[in-house]
């Protein structure tokens, strides 16, 4: 049989190639790349490390909304921002909602200290910290709170959403 003795209706037409043009999409890589342990970064491995030692060390600063210095204590942006510059003189966005586009994602298994953690629920991204090494990361958590150091595959944390980000 040839394709000209085949007579198919205009709208079966219109959804043979609506079908097949959604059906491309399946075989196209996704846009965001996922990277592994070579991405590319803003950090030297001696700088992944003092922002690690650095934000380690301040861990029990207060929380406070806005915040982004040691005396008036921090939000987990303020933190994140006061700890790549001061100990990598690299500017980070302020709020988690741009920190989570902010770098180069990469795999869990290619996670290193001074990495970003991001925490989402749904689509919105709640919240973000530190890597500091061990499946632990540093933040400031809430009002009342403190900066600390925590587990991400702890019970609270693992119902979240948790993509790596390399600065």
């Amino acid at each position: 049989m040839l394709w000209a003795d085949l007579r198919v209706s205009g709208w079966a037409w219109l959804f043979f190639l609506s079908l097949a043009g959604s059906l491309t999409g399946c075989g196209t890589p996704p846009s965001q790349r996922v990277q592994t342990e070579n991405a590319a970064s803003r950090l030297s491995v001696e700088q992944a490390k003092d922002v690690t030692v650095y934000a380690v060390g301040l861990v029990g600063t207060p929380y406070r909304w806005g915040g982004n210095t040691p005396e008036s204590g921090f939000d987990c942006s303020g933190l994140i921002a006061h700890v790549y510059q001061k100990s990598a003189r690299l500017k980070t966005p302020r709020t988690v909602a741009e920190l989570k586009d902010w770098g180069v994602p990469i795999t869990t298994n290619a996670i290193r200290s001074g990495d970003l953690i991001i925490f989402s629920k749904g689509n919105e991204s709640t919240h973000a910290g530190i890597y500091v090494g061990e499946g632990r990361f540093v933040h400031a958590p809430a009002t009342g709170g403190r900066v600390r150091l925590d587990r991400f595959s702890s019970g609270y944390w693992s119902n979240y959403k948790i993509a790596f980000n390399r600065p």
